[in-house]
């Protein structure tokens, strides 16, 4: 049986690959993330997973390896990793009040096959003030984060209003999307 290379250092992406109940390795290279100029906005995400996959299919060429790569839309702006904190409460405040878009890109590679799909997540958030986007910045960090938060981390619960599709989605792996590929794909499954 071929082994799941998960192909990430994001610890969210694999907890919950964890929590859903499959077993897997963990591999990571550095791989180069730029983006082609002329790649649409809502295409990033699946690009770079499907990038990042080639990658690791040329050094692992008989597992199967998911990769991934999540993005926060904001007035038609990707939003990446803060730098420092004065970038990260620039975006945190464009967001503010306001509804901004969360895709996540997905690829998952077999010797003899590759599926990649992208997932969007609608997200609103309340006014946040001043005070509150400082809070949340000192005491959580979020420069590992696109977008500047973490929907399950203090300013998801106070800040976000809604949310249309799935918050795992959000989190960096829509992985009720994951499972059924890799069940239903690649014959991978915790049952």
């Amino acid at each position: 049986m071929q082994k799941l290379i998960v192909a990430s250092n994001s610890a969210r992406r694999q907890q919950l690959m964890r929590d859903a109940g499959f077993q897997f390795d963990v591999h990571v290279l550095d791989v180069d993330e730029s983006l082609d100029e002329t790649i649409a906005t809502n295409d990033a995400a699946e690009f770079l997973a499907e990038k990042k996959n080639r990658a690791y299919r040329s050094v692992f060429a008989n597992e199967i390896i998911l990769t991934s790569d999540t993005i926060v839309i904001a007035n038609d702006n990707i939003l990446g990793k803060p730098k420092n904190e004065a970038e990260a409460y620039r975006m945190i405040s464009s967001m503010s009040g306001k509804s901004h878009e969360v895709i996540s890109g997905v690829c998952i590679s077999g010797h003899d096959r590759e599926i990649s799909f992208s997932d969007i997540t609608v997200v609103q958030f309340e006014n946040l003030t001043e005070e509150e986007i400082r809070y949340y910045i000192k005491n959580y960090q979020p420069y590992d984060k696109a977008g500047s938060y973490g929907i399950q981390e203090w300013l998801g619960m106070i800040g976000i209003q809604s949310i249309q599709g799935s918050f795992y989605n959000v989190m960096g792996l829509p992985i009720h999307k994951v499972y059924q590929i890799l069940r239903s794909d690649f014959g991978i499954s915790p049952l």
